[in-house]
């Protein structure tokens, strides 16, 4: 059974900064798209950016889009999102996933386990 674990989410101002980590348990964490969600109270889960098994073609939603950066790291089995000028809106329950395939996708039902997520709060 593969676990994901999500850390780094915190309290943080308007503008500034935080790296999101989720580390895989598998061996075969390098052959599959990995992604990252958020849940937002009220609202529905949403994606926020997507990577291929092989760390290329990131591709993100337009609200994070030059704001937030997805990467990973298949010798650790990690997958990182760094969230630059947070914004209020950007708050809520970040859930890294590991996708059924190798490449990425915005569609929650192209991934097949996730992680509890990890909680962030943006406020003044």
């Amino acid at each position: 059974q593969v676990h994901l674990l999500e850390s780094g989410g915190a309290l943080a101002r308007p503008g500034q900064s935080l790296r999101l980590s989720c580390v895989t348990s598998g061996s075969r964490f390098s052959i599959y798209g990995m992604g990252w969600f958020r849940k937002a109270p009220g609202k529905d889960r949403e994606f926020v950016a997507t990577i291929d098994s092989r760390g290329m073609s990131p591709y993100y939603a337009d609200s994070v889009k030059g704001r937030f950066s997805i990467s990973r790291d298949n010798t650790k089995n990690t997958v990182d999102l760094q969230m630059n000028n947070l914004k209020p809106e950007d708050a809520g329950l970040y859930y890294c996933a590991k996708g059924l395939f190798g490449g990425g996708n915005v569609h929650d039902y192209a991934y097949e386990d996730w992680g509890q997520g990890t909680q962030v709060t943006v406020s003044s």
